[in-house]
């Protein structure tokens, strides 16, 4: 069962937004609230016309027996009607919890969007072993969406890992875009802004979803990222990959800024039922220019106010307290402020406090679930990338997307996990540490240290294939799980043959290792010819090893606190040899 939307805190009341308006005096409701006998409908008495009768001594004790049984009588309804009673309340509330899962009269106003990011169509896609990783990822994606019943795909950046991809990834990109968005099913929102402020449709002006001439019944919404952002290909204008994609009408091109010294952000405005969602979104930019540009208050965000008519005063902008109704979302491709400088990042005290949830992109760590911001007001979700394309420990994290359901003022991010993931193992291993343990086995001196650091390497290697297929049969396990109850949410009319997965992973029990070995002291190992003994049981067996030193300033702040440690021990005349 769905679980209630939990109310997020939203920002601080801006300045001049009216307060709460006061109960009117006279209000016909306050005066009912109020008074009670004015609500109360009028006792209608059923008089009836009776013989009066002087009792006997036994009507007199028989009716005393009735009127006892008739209050034991009264007592036992009285207390069937509050079990019922009790029970209706409880039906109420699970059906209250259950409103958004079935398409009943509570879907009416509630939208909701699948999140995923950094697909990286056609990474490694000559690779024998786990060159159809990434489109086995976005065929599940969108296949989750299906059963999920979205109402849109919001892709973050980085759909394509080339700027110029091939022909054959574009080609199944294409194949399955078209096999899962294309439909005779009715889109359940609509846009109501102006589309060409803020879609990038060539062909037709608006959404894919209205053109007369295609059938599109679940759109995806999509920004470029810095792997796919618009480059001059022998010509004057810019174009992207994800272009070609948008001149198809097979998906939704936003947050394209072509004039670098003045980004205004433009939001799409959707509405289903009584929700109204303000989506925003940036492209990948220069992270350097960026920042420049955001401290010179050079990047403007439109709100829906000044992009309605009406402007600022229309009351159907705005709630009974003075603020804005609308639920506003923000998804931008760009690094985030985790330790790579103040000016290569943009930082979250940048993103106006009016927003509600950020989408960020580019970040390839799954922390899917939504974080508070530094500020306070918003919300950040990050989903990570759907597939491995660098051996680091924020790509060994499981790998979700997330289902955003609005209603209102209200959401709730539900983390779905992956399954179409080739697992991956992450460890360290220090040698200096491993000698020490082991007794003096490694020692640098030996002729055969090579050989011991090998045998010592292997056997870490194996630990981490195995912890590496555990974790792929419980990601299979809890898939499965989660598919089943998806299941359920299948429209029968929606013909499942029609949508079977063609693609998945190639040889799943070939996982993805990668161990850190810090070797200061040692030498290092040939990586081919170490990873020569795991071919076919891992997918990356040229590059398993990763050998590292100890950082000069660690090793001179230890050298340097080695040394005042001697020249105390001198002092006190601990090293002095005794004669």
């Amino acid at each position: 069962p769905l679980h209630k939307l939990n109310k997020m805190p939203r920002g601080r009341r801006p300045r001049g937004a009216a307060a709460r308006p006061p109960p009117v005096d006279g209000d016909s409701s306050d005066d009912n609230d109020n008074d009670v006998s004015a609500a109360a409908p009028p006792i209608r008495r059923l008089q009836q016309q009776q013989q009066q009768h002087l009792p006997s001594e036994d009507e007199e004790e028989e009716e005393r027996d009735v009127g006892r049984n008739n209050n034991n009588n009264a007592n036992d309804e009285s207390m069937e009607n509050n079990d019922d009673d009790y029970d209706d309340h409880n039906d109420d509330d699970e059906a209250e919890e259950e409103g958004g899962g079935g398409g009943g009269g509570g879907d009416e106003s509630v939208l909701r969007i699948l999140l995923s990011t950094d697909n990286h169509l056609g990474y490694l896609e000559r690779d024998p072993i786990r060159g159809r990783d990434s489109f086995a990822a976005l065929e599940e994606v969108l296949s989750l969406a299906r059963h999920h019943k979205a109402d849109m795909v919001l892709l973050s950046g980085d759909l394509f890992h080339e700027n110029k991809p091939s022909r054959k990834t574009l080609h199944t990109t294409m194949e399955i875009l078209r096999r899962y968005c294309m439909g005779g099913d009715p889109v359940g929102f609509q846009i109501i802004s102006d589309q060409s402020q803020c879609l990038r449709s060539i062909v037709s002006g608006r959404a894919n979803y209205e053109d007369e001439f295609y059938s599109v019944d679940l759109p995806i919404f999509t920004i470029h990222g810095n792997h796919d952002d618009p480059t001059r290909d022998g010509g004057p204008d810019l174009l992207s990959a994800v272009d070609l994609l948008s001149v198809s009408n097979l998906v939704n091109y936003f947050g394209r800024q072509d004039e670098v010294d003045n980004v205004k952000v433009s939001p799409i405005l959707l509405q289903k039922g009584e929700t109204k969602v303000a989506l925003y979104g940036m492209g990948s930019m220069r992270d350097e220019r960026l920042n420049r540009m955001w401290q010179g208050k050079k990047v403007k965000f439109l709100r829906p106010d000044q992009t309605q008519p009406g402007g600022d005063g229309d009351e159907n902008n705005v709630d009974e307290y003075g603020e804005s109704n609308w639920f506003n979302i923000f998804t931008l491709h760009q690094n985030r402020d985790l330790g790579r400088g103040s000016k290569n990042c943009v930082h979250e005290s940048m993103i106006p406090e009016w927003m509600d949830l950020v989408v960020w992109g580019h970040e390839h760590e799954c922390l899917i679930e939504p974080s508070e911001s530094l500020v306070g007001t918003f919300r950040i979700t990050q989903p990570g990338s759907s597939v491995a394309t660098s051996l680091t420990a924020g790509e060994s994290r499981r790998k979700h997307v997330g289902l955003l359901e609005i209603k209102g003022q209200q959401f709730r991010l539900k983390s779905v996990p992956l399954g179409s993931v080739r697992s991956f193992a992450v460890g360290d291993v220090n040698l200096g540490e491993k000698a020490r343990e082991n007794g003096g086995v490694l020692d640098v001196e030996d002729p055969k240290v090579e050989e011991r650091m090998s045998d010592l390497l292997s056997a870490e290697v194996d630990a981490l294939i195995q912890k590496a297929r555990d974790d792929a049969e419980h990601l299979r396990q809890d898939a499965e799980e989660e598919a089943q109850r998806s299941r359920a949410l299948e429209d029968e009319f929606d013909a499942p043959e029609k949508r079977q997965r063609k693609y998945q992973i190639k040889d799943p029990d070939r996982v993805l290792v990668r161990l850190k070995v810090e070797h200061t002291g040692f030498t290092t190992l040939n990586n081919q010819r170490f990873g020569a003994q795991f071919v076919g049981q891992v997918a990356n067996p040229s590059d398993i090893l990763l050998f590292h030193k100890r950082r000069q300033a660690e090793s001179a702040k230890a050298s340097k606190a080695g040394g005042a440690s001697r020249k105390k021990r001198g002092a006190a005349g601990l090293d002095v040899p005794v004669e």
